[in-house]
């Protein structure tokens, strides 16, 4: 995380960088500044960098003033000076400026008396004075210093444009310094994950083998049901997909836990969070073996299948099926948790499909699952409003609304509908599908098709227990 916190702050300094105009200096706009006393003054500028080894920049002050061949005065003096110089003269204090939209806030220091010409003072620290546009520039200090603002005759009602800018060596040193460091961190960051994960691998037990016919398929009860669902070439075999989701209706479920099962979650999606964060890069490195070797690293499968196997036992209780009220184990390894994941492991991967599978050949059921998942139903257009934004790209979701519909019903009747469980099931067996083959850990091109159920075609069903005593086969 530091790393690419490190990277995303290189390339987001190249770019401020390229903001930079021809003379090295970030200006803004030009903007009116009016009072009707004898001088504008800026808060005091006590940056407090004197104990900074470097130079951070200097900043630039232009003003301009608005009156018919008027002369303006701009100078930077330090504030004890200034406000010995402006006694119990009526001056103006910049105190806020909004940028959008663009307002000035001033506070007005009354007094009668009348100053002499700013320019003939001699503890300016920078100043100009004339016609046309003047400008002062000043190096950013811990000095507490002011800028202030005035006719050159030092007359009352000073009217100017004014505008700032800001120029600073430091980012041609800085975006090259943040992504070397950046992609260092994240090269050691990232063999750190990848140590941890081959010791997680190694420690789970091993998925079944693809190729070796079908695997035992765990139920509610924790009874392995055989795998044995005909012989090669029959239909069940064929409709068989080697990534398998199961998951099993809880039959006796509250009616109103669902509402807070997103808080009881909560710790899930903590260590989910650093979970997936691992998976990228354990799926990085994994496609690059494939690459060059046409296998997937053991350990590292075993990783990933545990994580995804993980993310669906929450998913199944919290958000995405609300059909048991078991809470979800903290493990990687298949449980007698009602909800479980499984892979068959790969022998051989093609080497080149690595490079197309999750972005191109994926790309039919990407477009499927996105409408399962709402994000294509958002339209196009922003807006100045980060939450309409937010809410309008998030769009809608068939799966959560099927969800939303179980769960009122549930409230109300005390029953979830079996048959929307099966279409729930059938929806989030295709998106684990096409996860699993996008993510690199099959070849197998995912089927156009709404399994519906608990278990996956041709899998024998072994309902929940109810009352302690398990239910017929079916």
């Amino acid at each position: 995380m530091l790393g690419v916190g490190g990277i995303a702050g290189g390339i987001a300094s190249a770019v401020v960088a390229s903001q930079q105009g021809p003379d090295g200096y970030f200006t803004s706009s030009a903007h009116g500044f009016s009072t009707a006393s004898y001088a504008l003054i800026s808060p005091p500028a006590d940056i407090g960098t004197d104990r900074i080894p470097f130079d951070l920049g200097s900043i630039r002050l232009a003003a301009t003033s608005s009156a018919p061949g008027g002369q303006v005065f701009i100078g930077i003096g330090p504030k004890a000076q200034v406000e010995s110089y402006l006694s119990g003269v009526h001056t103006t204090q910049i105190t806020g400026i909004e940028t959008s939209p663009f307002r000035v806030s001033y506070r007005d220091q009354p007094g009668t008396a009348t100053p002499t010409a700013p320019a003939a003072q001699g503890f300016w620290t920078e100043s100009a004075s004339g016609p046309g546009t003047q400008q002062v520039t000043m190096d950013i200090s811990g000095a507490d210093v002011v800028m202030v603002v005035m006719n050159a005759d030092a007359s009352a009602g000073v009217s100017v444009k004014m505008q700032a800018g800001f120029h600073s060596e430091l980012f041609g040193t800085l975006t090259p310094a943040l992504l070397i460091a950046g992609i260092l961190i994240l090269l050691v960051g990232a063999g750190l994950i990848a140590l941890g994960a081959i010791g997680v691998g190694r420690g789970l037990p091993p998925s079944s083998q693809g190729g070796a016919g079908r695997p035992s398929v765990g139920t509610a009860t924790g009874t392995a049901v055989p795998g044995d669902v005909g012989t090669p070439g029959s239909m069940a075999e064929a409709k068989r997909y080697p990534a398998q989701l199961s998951g099993y209706l809880d039959p006796q479920l509250s009616r109103g836990l669902w509402l807070v099962k997103w808080l009881l979650a909560i710790p899930h999606f903590i260590i989910l969070f650093f979970l997936w964060f691992a998976f990228f890069f354990t799926t990085l490195i994994a496609g690059l073996a494939i690459l060059f070797t046409g296998r997937y690293p053991r350990s590292l499968f075993d990783f990933n299948v545990g994580v995804l196997r993980w993310n669906w036992r929450v998913a199944f209780y919290a958000y995405s099926a609300l059909a048991t009220d078991k809470y979800p184990p903290f493990t990687f390894a298949a449980t007698d948790y009602p909800a479980d994941f499984e892979v068959d492991y790969p022998q051989r991967l093609a080497h080149g499909l690595v490079l197309v599978k999750g972005w191109l050949l994926a790309i039919p059921h990407l477009l499927i699952i996105a409408i399962f998942t709402g994000s294509v139903w958002a339209p196009w257009g922003g807006s100045d409003s980060w939450g309409q934004d937010y809410a309008r790209n998030t769009g809608f979701s068939l799966l959560g609304l099927l969800v939303l519909i179980a769960a009122v019903m549930l409230l109300f009747t005390g029953r979830y509908q079996p048959t929307l469980f099966d279409l729930v099931m059938g929806i989030n067996r295709w998106i684990y599908r096409v996860a699993c083959y996008a993510l690199l850990m099959r070849d197998e091109y995912p089927p156009f098709r709404l399994d519906q159920g608990p278990a996956e075609p041709g899998a024998p069903f072994e309902p929940l227990p109810v009352d302690g005593q398990p239910g017929p086969p079916v």
